[in-house]
């Protein structure tokens, strides 16, 4: 029987993947095309970080990655989908290598002519976001797995934010958020005072932050995999790659 943490077989049928991959040319169906839309927008930087990482340069980064979402818009590109083992984030990784052997010349030129902008890619601050990762020996693919890890947290904590903002919970939300992503560096006694609540109450608000973050991941892992039995396995891999 599902439980609260785990999707059911129905809230898959309409996850934003699994809706692209039903569609079959999802360019036919509006809904569809704004799932792609919306899976694009989301985790487009991690391609941008695998190409820097393969050497090329920012403007090239970006070229190449509206290029590739050019030929999204305009060719059959889930031909070669494996929908028994459908997750976005290799369909993406493994499109972007296919394209830039065969048709980033033509693209390029497609682009540069026609002026054509598929994502509103913010340049200046794409690079900025690259150069904040680890100066080390990390591999174009270890980057894109890291920077797909940090976006896929990024849309959790924006929703969990959204969440509590909307209950007027915004004070509680930046106070227990290092919990999340960081560690605890504040002691629940000094968050308590913070807050002027008790502190058994901020533990309880902090036990209810873990669970709904817990839950939105989960959510939005469900967005990204054709499958329920692909989540926590996808969980596993973020999770490795951080």
């Amino acid at each position: 029987m599902a439980t609260a943490n785990t999707p059911t077989s129905a809230h898959f049928a309409v996850t934003r993947w699994s809706m692209v991959l039903a569609a079959g040319d999802w360019r036919v169906g509006s809904a569809a095309q704004r799932a792609m839309g919306e899976l694009a927008r989301m985790y487009w930087f991690p391609l941008y970080a695998y190409l820097r990482r393969k050497g090329n340069s920012p403007s090239q980064a970006e070229d190449l990655v509206q290029g590739f979402f050019l030929r999204l818009l305009e060719k059959d590109a889930l031909v070669t989908v494996d929908r028994t083992k459908g997750k976005f984030r290799s369909f993406l990784l493994a499109s972007l290598t296919n394209f830039m052997a065969n048709e980033w010349d033509k693209s390029r030129a497609q682009k540069r002519g026609g002026g054509k902008e598929i994502l509103p890619l913010d340049a200046m601050d794409a690079e900025a976001r690259y150069a904040s990762e680890p100066v080390d020996e990390m591999s174009p693919e270890r980057v894109f797995e890291r920077r797909w890890a940090l976006a896929v947290l990024e849309q959790v904590l924006a929703n969990l934010l959204d969440e509590y903002t909307a209950r007027g919970q915004t004070a509680i939300f930046a106070a227990l958020e290092q919990m999340l992503v960081g560690g605890q560096d504040t002691s629940y006694a000094q968050i308590a005072e913070r807050l002027a609540m008790t502190e058994g109450a901020v533990k309880v608000a902090a036990h209810r932050l873990r669970r709904r973050f817990r839950e939105l991941l989960r959510e939005e892992i469900a967005q990204t995999v054709s499958e329920r039995e692909l989540v926590d396995e996808e969980i596993r891999q973020l999770l490795a790659s951080l």
